[in-house]
């Protein structure tokens, strides 16, 4: 359930110098891998979830991942709006998983 953000936002870092194809290409392979985990983590996840659910947990993880990866990795500031972010995050979890 996992976005490939890292793939295509790491390249902004690291081939600057090369042409966008080959940055292209490098982030599609590592979305590949990516995808490989997601579709049958869906499907698993889908015997019990809905729909919803799931893209809910899936922007989650990308957030949990996400920050991280923009601030050590990327270093780039870290902002209350995260929090702000992480905290309409925490109403969409609710009401997605409330009966």
């Amino acid at each position: 359930m996992y976005h490939s953000d890292n793939a295509w936002y790491g390249h902004l870092k690291n081939m600057q110098t090369k042409a966008w194809y080959v940055a292209a290409l490098v982030s599609w392979g590592i979305a590949l891998f990516e995808y490989l985990l997601q579709v049958p983590a869906n499907r698993i996840g889908a015997t019990t979830l809905s729909l919803a659910q799931l893209k809910i947990m899936q922007e989650v993880i990308t957030l949990l991942v996400f920050v991280p990866f923009v601030v050590l990795y990327m270093k780039q500031p870290l902002k209350l709006d995260y929090l702000w972010a992480a905290l309409c995050m925490l109403g969409a979890v609710y009401f997605i998983f409330r009966n």
